[in-house]
């Protein structure tokens, strides 16, 4: 797929013009369907565009090739199902990690394994940014607005696209610019990550990466960390291999994003507070609270933001509960340190008693960042279980240029 050609571009053998043409042309012969048929099976209404375009291309004089006259019935339906621009995007196979529009009308792709945005050549108009931002909203009954200027949502998962994003949306009103909305799409990927896959992409040696598994498999809690994009996700999907088939596993997220290939498995979602509704919010806090009472093997927390969420993870895995997840930090030493000002802030719980629970809660802590451009496996340590001057002790298991994780002395099995 060219994703500099799904929109706004040539393909060879059209011009711009008449390929817009053509699309504007077909796309208003599907005005009258209802939104469920608009947004159903969308290859088949691809299938259904095909023959409009042959026809169009006939009566004009215009000649393309199969693969384009595909493209451009893709185009058509991304025009008429509302997600126009983004839905190239959006596809199980774009090969990216993260999309994003600026206030200012440009769209920055960020591709799968890469450590920056790219820049693309060409704009939506303002009238499809919106459109899109209307389409993505409307199934949660949802909208942005000056009155509700930023609103979270997850893309419902439907056919070929890439259910269970993240979305961000801030209106111009507090996103000044050229009066487009501000949108940033985080994917996520569409199926459960086999730990060989962190092997082809060179994340850690063969060996470092099963010996992971496998203390996974021991029950050994697992605390993955990293920086923004950094891959902690897909380390924690490929851990996650570990775990007994047999297991019952309880997962908890805010959105969901980890795709797990094991048949006992529940989510629960955080909801945040929405403006102007009665409705509470439900905390990642209040999902582990109620995953105690639901007779878990395993717990899986997806992202550890706020305090009241570590101290209820910390408590459950203290309580002999096996778990894994995830905390944006750039090393051990700076993941005690956050967790115990999110601790104290959110929970009231001072430093000497985080640094206790988080010593008796977190096995190991793995990191993962980037080396020359590339993600990799940047350390694991073993986390001592008596602090030493106040402070939490780390061994290194691994470091970059291993080729095996050093014995660890924690003996653990469910």
């Amino acid at each position: 797929m060219s994703l500099t050609g799904g929109w706004g571009a040539s393909l060879p053998g059209l011009a711009v013009e008449a390929r817009a043409q053509i699309v504007d042309e077909v796309s208003s012969q599907f005005q009258g369907l209802s939104l469920s048929e608009l947004r159903g099976d969308r290859e088949k209404l691809v299938l259904r565009a095909i023959p409009l375009i042959n026809t169009c291309l006939s009566r004009t004089g215009l000649h393309a090739s199969s693969n384009e006259i595909d493209e451009i019935a893709r185009d058509v339906v991304a025009r008429v199902g509302g997600l126009g621009f983004l839905e190239p995007f959006l596809r199980t196979d774009s090969g990216l990690s993260e999309v994003a529009l600026t206030p200012q009308g440009d769209v920055w792709i960020l591709r799968k394994g890469a450590p920056s945005f790219e820049k693309l050549p060409s704009k939506p108009s303002i009238t499809d940014a919106w459109r899109a931002v209307e389409t993505l909203l409307a199934p949660l009954g949802r909208a942005v607005t000056e009155a509700a200027p930023s609103v979270d949502a997850k893309i419902p998962r439907q056919d070929g696209l890439a259910g269970g994003a993240r979305v961000k949306i801030i209106h111009p009103v507090v996103a000044p610019g050229l009066g487009y909305p501000s949108v940033n799409v985080r994917l996520f990927e569409p199926k459960p990550v086999p730990p060989q896959r962190l092997i082809e992409w060179n994340v850690a040696p063969p060996a470092v990466i099963h010996s992971l598994v496998d203390l996974v498999l021991k029950a050994l809690r697992v605390l993955v960390i990293g920086g923004t994009g950094s891959g902690k996700t897909t380390l924690l999907s490929a851990l996650c291999h570990g775990i007994p088939k047999e297991a019952r596993v309880v997962k908890i997220e805010d959105p969901e994003e980890i795709w797990l290939d094991h048949p006992h498995v529940v989510t629960l979602e955080a909801r945040p507070i929405q403006v102007g509704s009665s409705i509470v919010p439900y905390t990642l806090a209040a999902a582990v609270d109620d995953a105690m009472r639901m007779s878990p093997r395993w717990l899986i927390v997806g992202e550890m933001r706020r305090g009241d969420a570590a101290a209820a993870l910390f408590r459950a895995q203290m309580s002999d509960h096996p778990g894994l997840s995830t905390f944006h930090a750039e090393g051990p030493e700076a993941a005690v340190t956050r967790l115990n000002l999110l601790l104290y802030a959110d929970v009231g719980i001072r430093a000497e008693s985080a640094k206790e629970m988080f010593a008796q809660a977190i096995d190991l802590v793995v990191q993962v960042g980037w080396i020359g451009g590339t993600r990799a496996m940047l350390g694991v340590w073993e986390v001592g279980k008596q602090l030493k001057a106040g402070n939490v002790q780390f061994q290194q298991l691994y470091a970059p240029g291993d080729q095996e994780l050093r014995p660890v002395c924690i003996e653990r099995r469910v």
